[in-house]
């Protein structure tokens, strides 16, 4: 559903896991990571398997640094929020993205 819609997995899969198998929001973001994770790989094992191009590191780096030093500090965010907290916060991102989205489709 993700890769049809072009959006995060996070964008579906957290609000799905909250609402319909009423999980924690902690919970919900770990387990949407992990599926995350794990989509990434089976892309990334089929590109290299099937003799894609190489991997330019050059683009690959900084990414990887970012999303690396994100976790981290996220890990220690979400440790001093409440599960309420992570909720408002993801609400009021996923209504600055679709601002985001609707104000490029617009212009």
């Amino acid at each position: 559903m993700t890769g049809l819609l072009g959006v995060g997995g996070g964008f579906l899969i957290v609000p799905t896991l909250v609402s319909v198998l009423r999980l924690p929001m902690r919970t919900a973001v770990g387990t949407s990571l992990v599926v995350i994770l794990i989509n990434s790989l089976v892309s990334l094992t089929t590109r290299l398997a099937v003799g894609g191009d190489s991997l330019d590191y050059t683009i690959l780096a900084p990414f990887a640094t970012a999303a690396v030093l994100g976790a981290w500090e996220g890990k220690h965010l979400a440790a001093k929020l409440s599960g309420t907290a992570l909720q408002r916060a993801f609400a009021v991102l996923l209504l600055a993205v679709a601002a985001a989205m609707l104000t490029g489709v617009l212009l």
